[in-house]
């Protein structure tokens, strides 16, 4: 028989840094105790052999530490039962684990959702991912995984609210053991209707709303199209670190034009005054050229496979403003860069995209990593630049 305890409890997939450093950190101040579901066996013990570690906020006004307490942690590829156990008497789950192992972790949701007992609230799930529409994608591959009769009533037992969440976290000292170094800003944000007629999950810091979609995209198309564009650019001029490359004036030339590109998608599809845009760019700005958060480029580039997709910084924005008859051209520049990030030690993406780039004409290669559709007009604009990268590869080879 399930018992249920009566204090608030959280499961989160991902024990990683935004896991501990981020969503952990929200749900421990809410009062919540978490429950981590990772498969590192090393990361598992650790947390349950350490009863606290530290949150280091850095900002231009200083550094502040908290200290978190009250979890326990699960290797969920070793333990499911437990872990089983845990969902179907959470209040909520929430994940960080990247948008393509959001399959994986499915199936034990979908059990858990599916041992919940009547009398308890529906379980509020939130996947807290860089990718739009994260929680949604989720919820499909749950519902996959759930008995077809169990279907009718699901939403008794579970409630879908996709998020947009914005912290940048950068690559930790070694020896940071679980403390984690983030900066102060934050942003989360989360939708509103999915718990209209149960109450929103009490976690504070989540900032909740009736339409997503501008927040998503304002966060994805300007932090994360900025981040990454300065990383393709750094790489691609033997930069070290993000914070290296926008002290070039070429590179920070690139990132501002691209997010003028974007700026002008944002002010207009989702009419965010133009003044207040660029208030947010000229923020974001100031905080991915934070010298206390210095960041490999390899690191913020990695995964070009995916950030080179049809829904993601620098295709998604591009496509809506070619479709507009709008400048995408430094979006282009960017994702140039992107196309170059080939054979990266220690990214598996970026060996891929050199096999796909050299198996593949330029027309495929759009089609494959890029998604676009022939009849569409960022796909020849692309396909130039394919066939750029591939002409420069060619030369070098010989």
């Amino acid at each position: 028989m399930t018992v249920r305890s009566t204090n608030k409890k959280a499961v989160h997939f991902g024990a990683g840094n935004i896991g501990r450093g981020f969503v952990a950190c929200f749900l421990h101040n809410s009062g919540y105790e978490v429950v981590f579901a990772d498969v590192t066996d090393s990361l598992v013990d650790k947390l349950n052999a350490q009863k606290s570690y530290k949150v280091i906020e850095v900002g231009a006004e200083g550094t502040t530490e908290s200290i978190i307490t009250n979890y326990r942690a699960i290797n969920s590829k070793t333990h499911e039962a437990e872990l089983i156990e845990e969902i179907a008497t959470a209040d909520v789950v929430t994940c960080s684990v990247g948008p393509n192992i959001l399959k994986f972790i499915a199936p034990v949701i979908a059990k858990g959702i599916d041992a919940r007992p009547e009398d308890l609230k529906p379980l509020a799930v939130i996947a807290c991912e860089n990718a739009i529409g994260a929680t949604s994608t989720l919820a499909e591959f749950i519902k996959q995984n759930t008995p077809p009769h169990r279907l009718a009533d699901h939403d008794k037992r579970a409630r879908y609210a996709n998020s947009a969440i914005d912290r940048i976290v950068p690559a930790q000292d070694p020896d940071a053991g679980l403390d984690v170094t983030l900066e102060k800003f934050y942003e989360w944000v989360v939708e509103r209707k999915p718990f209209e007629d149960v109450g929103v999950p009490e976690i504070e810091g989540i900032n909740w709303v009736d339409n997503l979609e501008p927040f998503i995209e304002r966060k994805l198309y300007t932090v994360n199209t900025g981040h990454a564009t300065a990383a393709y650019h750094g790489y691609n001029r033997n930069k070290r670190t993000v914070y290296d490359a926008l002290q070039d004036r070429h590179i920070r030339s690139e990132v501002e034009k691209a997010l003028e590109n974007t700026t002008q998608l944002i002010t207009d599809k989702h009419e965010i005054p133009e003044e207040e845009q660029k208030a947010y760019v000229k923020k974001i700005m100031t905080r991915i050229s934070n010298p206390h958060l210095e960041d490999a480029v390899e690191r913020v580039g990695r995964a070009p496979l995916r950030k080179l997709s049809r829904k993601e910084r620098f295709i998604g924005p591009a496509a809506e403003l070619a479709e507009r008859g709008e400048d995408c051209n430094a979006l282009l520049d960017a994702a140039e860069m992107a196309f170059r990030f080939q054979n990266v030690e220690d990214d598996e993406e970026s060996k891929e995209l050199a096999q796909i780039m050299a198996d593949h004409g330029p027309e495929d290669v759009v089609s494959k990593v890029c998604g676009l559709q022939k009849d569409e007009k960022l796909y020849p604009m692309v396909v130039d630049r394919v066939r750029r990268v591939q002409a420069d590869n060619s030369e070098n080879d010989d």
